[in-house]
């Protein structure tokens, strides 16, 4: 992966961050991408390599565009872009309101569609790499993620049809799909020694993903040397989303 160039939409969130470590320490160029320009430049000065702080909305696949043509123009190219952006919403369908499920779309669906809009043309001439993130929710039946599950499982198809689309362009589509893992974003889910408990149960592995766990996976697909792998869902998840634990 040394001396390619890379996006990475969510840089600043835990995941994210955790990639652009991963990423830069291999010798990626890094664009940061996110909402948040002060905790970009503040990631920018940790890595190792060369990066370019781009502030965007995520939902806009204009500004994602803009963000891809200035990493052209930077470095001539880009070879693979992540999607760290996403929600958790944990609520019954009768309980969540409209406003809430159209804030769950944009943030995970709208999002993930905006990067393959936004940047496709761009990994063309590298033949790249896109990656988005998805959920196990997505593929098991979890009591009260009816929103949430809709919408990462609205990435999967999204990806797989994307795969199709642009495999004749030598573009790859895949997704990552994690189980819960220790971010700011699940803060809520871990917040006492009783509810990580109970949480690490649900996962066959017995234990919560790290950040790590899911940029090392993110980084496997981005990597151009994996150009064999397209429209493939790979699951990151201690086992929950396809096996039965003894408990």
């Amino acid at each position: 992966m040394r001396d390619s160039v890379m996006m990475v939409i969510g840089a600043a969130g835990g995941i994210g961050s955790a990639l652009c470590r991963i990423l830069s320490a291999s010798g990626v160029r890094l664009v940061l991408a996110g909402r948040t320009t002060e905790k970009l430049e503040s990631l920018a000065a940790t890595l190792p390599t060369e990066s370019l702080v781009q502030t965007v909305e995520a939902r806009r696949s204009a500004e994602l565009q803009q963000a891809a043509e200035a990493a052209i123009a930077q470095w001539g190219r880009l070879d693979a872009v992540a999607c760290c952006v996403g929600s958790i919403l944990i609520k019954p369908a009768h309980l969540t309101s409209e406003e809430e499920f159209d804030r769950c779309l944009d943030a995970n669906l709208r999002t993930a569609f905006a990067t393959v809009r936004g940047t496709v043309r761009a990994l063309e001439p590298q033949r790249g790499s896109i990656v988005l993130c998805s959920s196990a929710a997505a593929e098991l039946g979890l009591a009260n993620h009816e929103a949430v599950a809709a919408a990462k499982a609205g990435i999967v198809g999204l990806a797989r049809s994307a795969a199709a689309t642009y495999a004749p362009k030598g573009v790859r589509v895949n997704v990552v799909s994690p189980g819960l893992v220790r971010t700011p974003l699940a803060g809520g889910l871990l917040a006492s020694p009783v509810m990580e408990q109970a949480s690490a149960k649900m996962h066959p592995l017995g234990r919560i993903g790290e950040a790590d766990d899911v940029a090392r996976a993110l980084a496997f697909l981005m990597d151009p040397a994996q150009s064999w792998i397209t429209g493939q869902v790979l699951g990151v998840d201690g086992g929950l989303g396809s096996l039965r634990g003894r408990g």
